[in-house]
């Protein structure tokens, strides 16, 4: 396959070294206008808004992957495969599935189980264990510690259903799981096939210990600023 692919019409330069992947392309134009300079618009396939621009000098690109490991599989296999990006990292949100993990904490995903037949492909003689690059976890581990933000470091779990029928989610909690979202796994995975870096850093939006703990899609969209700012200082 050449570029344009069948789903980023951008050409050959047009990514940084480094993309943020939001899932929302409204958090994508919203990272866009406040936090680089001189970004422009380099894919909007599907309404994928993708941007490149220049934060504190270092250039950096952010692109929207909608929901879901196929989404994010897909986006960040031609991403690292065929536009030259050595770095990802996702900003997203999570659901807490601890009690001591709140609404805005960050979570940083050191590794990423996951309920998904994704890995199936790579016919491995066992289980892959998805994981996040060392390096991108230090660095952002240090930006957390700099911002004073609350944060935690470990599993989260990419899960296939945001409406599970059997309501099992907090049975991971058992095992140490902090948070469910649904992207990591397949990331971590086309990272480690590609021979790239990812890191995934989300927001807890809600929490299945206190449902009464959650904010809503616009805060989602626009407040989730502490999480960008790591990712971006993150950033190779």
């Amino acid at each position: 396959m050449s570029i344009p692919t069948p789903h980023i019409s951008a050409s050959a330069g047009d990514f940084a070294k480094t993309v943020l992947l939001p899932g929302d392309p409204k958090r994508s134009k919203f990272i866009a206008d406040n936090f680089l300079s001189d970004a422009r618009l380099v894919n909007d396939v599907r309404g994928v808004q993708g941007y490149t621009g220049f934060y504190n000098g270092k250039r950096v690109s952010v692109m929207a992957t909608g929901m879901g490991q196929p989404a994010i599989g897909i986006y960040s296999y031609e991403l690292y495969n065929f536009y030259g990006v050595e770095n990802i990292i996702r900003v997203g949100s999570c659901g807490s599935l601890l009690p001591d993990l709140h609404v805005r904490d960050i979570v940083i995903a050191q590794g990423a189980c996951t309920d998904s037949n994704y890995m199936a492909q790579y016919r491995l003689p066992g289980t892959f264990c998805p994981i996040g690059d060392f390096g991108l976890i230090t660095r952002a581990v240090a930006e957390c510690e700099k911002l004073g933000v609350n944060y935690k470091v470990g599993n989260v779990l990419s899960s296939d259903c945001f409406y599970p029928d059997n309501g099992a989610t907090l049975d991971w909690a058992k095992m140490g799981v902090m948070a469910v979202e649904m992207e990591s796994a397949a990331l971590y995975c086309n990272a480690a096939r590609a021979g790239k870096k990812a890191l995934c850093i989300c927001t807890v939006s809600d929490s299945l210990v206190h449902p009464e703990e959650n904010v809503d899609s616009e805060q989602r969209q626009n407040s989730f600023t502490q999480m960008m700012k790591i990712a971006l200082e993150t950033a190779e």
